[in-house]
């Protein structure tokens, strides 16, 4: 047991030592004059400022949105490319507890932990895109949507994936508040969580594609296809644990002092089966492209503008990667894995604003194009996560090892 816990273990014997150890939480740990700080600081602070005009004097105050284009940068990244970077949660606590393939587990809280606030920051980002916000709830209650509608089952996948999570990621917090007892019934709900976390995100995963089933007269004809749930699914999977790939990487220099002796032993291990895992996601998505081309018999549009679009995603950003995925992995290069988990990102986040904003309303010749203070609240949005995710990686057992006392318990 590393010496991060021992020293952070509280003693909370009633309501006001609570308060106390959560009063002393909140105080910096580390630099405060750091240039991840120096530059995130003025960024939120004038992305709350936005946001207040937003909510002030209307979404039109700061967006580029109208009656035409309702959704933009803010549903098409925070959401439809938010929910598929946070796939990793799902896939990995599928192939821990599922499969059983143990090597991963060290990482598993740290992909929670990122799966779950990725969702609330995302989902709650919607708010801002709401004309009415205070009417979010009528996806949840099927008020003036139906039960049968899609936004009514995606709406509640999401705030029951929410509350899949918090439980998976609960037993770091019973250890990071000393409660041995919690710890005990919330980490003897962790597989329940799981296969229920795992059902809801691929229900909502291929969900949320479905949305876009009802724009066909909308969507390019080469991005849009009756399989778009498949697509959304599938590249969730991959896309997904690129992103874990990715943080792991800057995690592991950022967080280096936190790491446990498993992160340190079986980094690289790690590393090189996610690649393997995200070769094999990534050749059955592209070969469902390829199928979906052959299909709607759409080589004709290769060739236009919209084409050499689309073969630029395809190409340089699945093809590219899965070759140098298959190659690192072959050679055990850690290094060109990580290169090829960049590319995917980007191909994710290219594949995923082409459906929902590129090449949408691809035939208005007055095309949507985000307003500077959309992109700036996304980035402000962002940075909050990050910012959330250090205060509890700097506090929590989720890239240490757990207390001796909770290891314990998991070993009986």
């Amino acid at each position: 047991m590393n010496k991060i816990q021992e020293t952070a273990k509280p003693n909370i014997g009633s309501i006001g030592d609570f308060v106390r150890f959560l009063l002393s939480e909140m105080k910096p740990k580390g630099k405060i004059l750091t240039p991840f700080n120096m530059i995130s600081i003025p960024v939120i602070l004038v992305g709350m400022g936005l946001i207040v005009l937003r909510f002030v004097n209307g979404i039109g105050a700061i967006t580029n949105l109208d009656q035409q284009t309702p959704w933009g940068i803010w549903i098409g990244f925070d959401v439809v490319c938010g929910v598929a970077f946070a796939g990793g949660a799902y896939t990995l606590t599928f192939i821990v507890y599922i499969m059983g393939r143990h090597r991963y587990h060290a990482i598993v809280r740290a992909v929670v932990l990122n799966g779950f606030l990725a969702y609330m920051f995302y989902a709650g980002a919607l708010m801002l895109d709401l004309g009415r916000p205070w009417k979010i709830i009528n996806p949840i209650i099927g008020n003036n949507f139906g039960v049968s509608s899609v936004l009514f089952l995606v709406a509640w996948h999401f705030l029951l994936y929410m509350a899949a999570e918090f439980i998976e990621f609960s037993p770091a917090i019973a250890e990071w508040l000393g409660m041995k007892r919690l710890r005990k019934i919330v980490g003897g709900l962790t597989i329940a969580s799981v296969i229920f976390g795992i059902t809801l995100s691929t229900l909502h995963q291929s969900g949320l594609g479905a949305l876009f089933l009802m724009a066909e007269s909308k969507i390019h004809p080469l991005w849009y296809t009756e399989f778009i749930p498949v697509l959304f699914f599938v590249s969730s999977i991959f896309s997904g644990l690129s992103m874990v790939i990715f943080e792991g990487s800057i995690s592991h220099k950022v967080f280096a002092a936190r790491l446990g002796h498993e992160q340190h032993a079986n980094q690289d291990d790690i590393v090189i089966g996610l690649g393997r895992i995200c070769a094999g996601a990534m050749f059955v998505y592209l070969f469902l492209k390829v199928l979906v081309v052959i299909h709607g018999q759409q080589f004709s549009l290769l060739g236009t503008k919209w084409g050499l679009w689309f073969l630029l995603e395809v190409v340089g950003f699945v093809l590219v990667p899965l070759v140098l995925y298959f190659k690192a992995v072959r050679e055990g290069n850690v290094q060109l894995i990580k290169v090829a988990a960049g590319l995917t990102l980007i191909g994710i986040l290219l594949n995923r604003l082409n459906i929902s904003v590129i090449a949408f309303n691809w035939f208005d010749p007055t095309p949507y194009i985000p307003h500077w203070a959309e992109i700036w609240v996304t980035v402000t949005v962002v940075l909050l996560e990050l910012w959330a995710v250090r205060w509890v990686v700097m506090r929590m057992p989720v890239l240490s090892d757990p207390p001796a006392w909770a290891a314990d318990m998991d070993d009986n």
